[in-house]
Order: C-alpha cells, then sequence, then structure tokens
C-alpha cells in the first residue's frame, strides 16, 4: 500500500524542526541534513519546499511577523486611544521582540555571502511594525488627538526609536528598560499631542 504524502504538513513539519535547530545552533550552525534528519524527511522534501537554507529562514522569520502582527492586532482594540495604543505598542514592542529566532536572522542579515535578496528581504520584515505604528498615529490625527505634519517621517521616526531601544533587550534589566520603552512615548507624545 503506498503511503499518503501531504505537503502542506511535511512543509510545516519542516519548518518547525527548523526553527528549533536554527535557535538552538544558529543559521551557520544548522545544515539541510541536520534539518532533513530531524524532520524525518530526505533532504529532497526540504529542497522541494523551501529551495534553500536561506529561504527556509526567510519563510521562518516571515512567519513570525505575520504572528506578531497578528496579536497586535488582536490587542489593539483593548486601548480605545491613539495615545493608549502608542503605550500599549511601546510594552508590546518590548516583549514581543526577543523571539528565539532574533540572533539567528542578525547572524544571517550581516554574513557578507548572504544572498542580498535574503537580506533584503529579512529588512522588509519591518513593513508590518511600521504600518501598525502608521495606524495609531493615523487614529490620532483622525479624531484630532496628534497634530502630525508628515506621517511618514513620524513612523519612521517612531519605529528607529523603538527600534534602537530594542537593541538593548539581551543585555538590560527588564523593568529598566520597560520604564524606559514608557518614557520614550511619552517624550515623543510631547512633540505630536495637540494642545
Amino acid at each position: 500500500m503506498k503511503r499518503h504524502y501531504d505537503s502542506d504538513l511535511t512543509r510545516k513539519i519542516i519548518a518547525e524542526k527548523a526553527a528549533r535547530l536554527f535557535s538552538q545552533k544558529g543559521f551557520a550552525g544548522t545544515s539541510v541534513s541536520d534539518i532533513s534528519k530531524e524532520a524525518g524527511f530526505s533532504k529532497g522534501h526540504v529542497y522541494y519546499h523551501f529551495e534553500n537554507k536561506e529561504k527556509l529562514f526567510v519563510y521562518l522569520a516571515q512567519e513570525g511577523m505575520r504572528e506578531w502582527g497578528e496579536k497586535w492586532t488582536a490587542l489593539s482594540p483593548n486601548y480605545p486611544s491613539a495615545t493608549e495604543k502608542l503605550y500599549a505598542m511601546a510594552k508590546f514592542v518590548l516583549n514581543n521582540y526577543k523571539t528565539p529566532l532574533l540572533k539567528v536572522g542578525q547572524e544571517l542579515a550581516v554574513n557578507p555571502s548572504t544572498n542580498p535578496e535574503t537580506v533584503k528581504q529579512l529588512y522588509g520584515l519591518a513593513i508590518i511594525p511600521m504600518q501598525a505604528y502608521a495606524a495609531i498615529f493615523q487614529l490620532g490625527m483622525d479624531t484630532c488627538e496628534f497634530k502630525i505634519d508628515d506621517l511618514e517621517s513620524t513612523t519612521f521616526l517612531f519605529g528607529t526609536w523603538l527600534g534602537a531601544l530594542c537593541q538593548h533587550i539581551f543585555t538590560m534589566d527588564y523593568d529598566k528598560l520597560l520604564l524606559m520603552f514608557h518614557q520614550s512615548v511619552t517624550i515623543f507624545l510631547g512633540g505630536i499631542l495637540k494642545n
């Protein structure tokens, strides 16, 4: 009797096992053979579903960012005003930035042998949080809570500010960093709140 092959399930298993291995061993320390062995499928299956190891990692990073966006979308309605959403977003970023694959993505992005298209795709993941920030600022403008002349620049500045704080997630005490995230929103609001 021929064994039934479920392509979607195979892809899911390979991705889950690869994520665990990347988290444990890093990108360079994980081979396609390791992924194949851990997933219980041939290397051919891995290549069939993901073409190469970089594309497999990009898929995992994109899925992680998609989930980030879904979590924020579910949480956002709990905060009625744009100001409340901005404070909630800062805490959300702090609590959802440190993922097991974060260091792996950084390793891959700075490696000179990484395909430039892969690096572009990894940096492109910032679109999801930037859209979420822009939506908060747009809400504040629509409700006359914020006075913003340039939505795009304001969004970029806010994202850059939070991104700079995120660089300290692995090195700074959580409570101290949480206070800094909160303070950064307070300072930022000083420039955009309507009097």
